[in-house]
């Protein structure tokens, strides 16, 4: 028996896109498999790491933890949709490179999601409102320093630009 397919629209990156997909697939193997957006990575498929988040209308989630089927209709950012649209980086972005805020990269696209709907929220948070907001990612290279100097590099970057 196989299991049914659902259709499914959202709009990813500013585009609307459609995809047929199992009731259970998640939402990390529809960006990744049936979209070909590679950049959300998968860590640890628990919730537990951060590497697989994205922005659903806005909101970081867990992409390993959400079923496609549930976003039908919602709007995804994912880390290929952070950049402008002419592909200069954003400020999060320019600022995790610029700050030295990455290292192997696999953590990346989760805190660079992170980061953008924090100072979204909170365009010039403290040390701890940065270490509190950023808490649910993991990083294994970088000891956080540069991450948390990256954010508020971003910050500064986001304010010169209003």
């Amino acid at each position: 028996m196989t299991e049914a397919l659902h259709e499914i629209s959202l709009t990813v990156n500013g585009v609307v896109r459609q995809a047929r997909v199992p009731g259970r697939r998640l939402l990390s193997d529809c960006l990744r498999h049936e979209l070909g957006l590679t950049g959300t990575h998968v860590g640890c498929e628990h919730g537990v790491c951060g590497c697989c988040t994205v922005l659903l209308d806005g909101a970081p989630v867990r992409s390993c933890l959400t079923f496609a089927v549930t976003v039908d209709g919602h709007e995804i950012t994912t880390v290929e949709g952070l950049a402008g649209p002419d592909g200069s980086l954003s400020p999060v972005q320019r600022a995790f490179s610029e700050c030295h805020a990455l290292q192997c990269g696999f953590c990346t696209p989760g805190f660079l999601c992170t980061a953008t709907a924090l100072l979204r929220d909170n365009p010039t948070p403290t040390d701890d409102e940065v270490v509190e907001g950023i808490s649910g990612n993991l990083c294994r290279c970088t000891g956080y320093q540069n991450i948390v100097k990256a954010v508020h590099r971003a910050a500064e970057l986001m304010g010169d630009e209003a």
